[in-house]
């Protein structure tokens, strides 16, 4: 199984990791505390946790992250909440004042001082894997740390890990539900960051989680950990092949594949194809309308 290590950046991307670690440990069955009391062996390898959490000789679970942010509170209520326990110590980095809604500040000036204490936290993680897949870094582009801290830590992940796949869950700037007037400005020189060194960068829109927890889910006032667990719920179907022993909805059981030898022109495939639309005996997904792929190996 290979790992994936977790970056936690700003206020968003640090109560982000909390509902999603939170639902992580659920799957698992594991307790806030760390322990698995289904798993009675301790040091198995082929376990599907082992992508997101490492276990310890005691038979404890610790996910492989990082939580950071430049100011202490939001980090603090993870030291002190009810997941307390699952984290290490050395995980939880927290400065002494925050980026101010201010890119630069993140970026050029207090994030600077901090970010090599975080790479040296990441660094550890790594060495702790056998065969380290990527990261997942967990950002809001809206405020200072998230898009300036999240940015630099990117830029450096993509120096000293070049080859390691990165993706990015941001939380985009949203003028409706914006608390700084400042967030179009920093998301724009965010953008630049994610464009230059993510692999896949997955957008969330405040004002459409909003809508989804009216509409779909009736909460008349939804909250930011309701907004953070619709989130964290994505995060895990996004990575439930990585995670679990399981078979994705899209998964190979959903296709079918005919195979004929002998001589046969494009000609005859395209019409039996066309035929077989016509009847309307199959009915494929609305986001797939055209169903068919068709090869041809000529004879060498």
């Amino acid at each position: 199984m290979r790992e994936a290590i977790c970056i936690h950046i700003g206020q968003g991307g640090v109560q982000i990791g909390n509902a999603c670690w939170e639902l992580f440990c659920l799957e698992h069955g594991i307790q806030p505390d760390g322990q698995m009391p289904s798993d009675k062996t301790i040091g198995g390898g082929d376990d599907a946790f082992n992508t997101f959490f490492s276990e310890t000789g005691a038979g404890k679970h610790v996910p492989r992250c990082v939580m950071v942010d430049l100011e202490p509170t939001v980090v603090d209520e993870v030291r002190t909440g009810t997941y307390r326990q699952l984290f290490h110590p050395e995980q939880l980095i927290s400065g002494k004042e925050d980026a101010a809604n201010n890119f630069a500040r993140g970026h050029y000036t207090i994030g600077k001082e901090i970010v090599d204490l975080v790479l040296d936290r990441i660094r550890k993680l790594a060495d702790n894997c056998t065969g380290l897949q990527g990261f997942c870094v967990y950002n809001a582009c809206g405020g200072g740390t998230g898009s300036g801290l999240g940015c630099l830590m990117l830029e450096r992940l993509s120096v000293d890990y070049g080859k390691k796949s990165k993706i990015s869950f941001t939380v985009w700037c949203c003028p409706q539900v914006a608390t700084a007037v400042v967030e179009p400005y920093n998301t724009v020189l965010c953008v630049h960051s994610l464009l230059e060194h993510t692999d896949v960068t997955i957008m969330y829109d405040n004002e459409a989680l909003y809508d989804i927890c009216r509409r779909n889910l009736d909460i008349e006032r939804p909250t930011y950990t309701n907004l953070n667990r619709l989130i964290a719920q994505i995060i895990s179907s996004l990575t439930a092949s990585l995670t679990l022993l399981c078979l994705c909805s899209c998964n190979s059981l959903e296709a079918r594949a005919f195979l004929d030898g002998g001589d046969v022109v494009p000609k005859d495939v395209n019409a039996a194809v066309a035929t077989i639309k016509t009847k309307r005996t199959i009915q494929f997904v609305d986001w797939c309308p055209t169903g068919f792929k068709c090869g041809i190996n000529y004879q060498p």
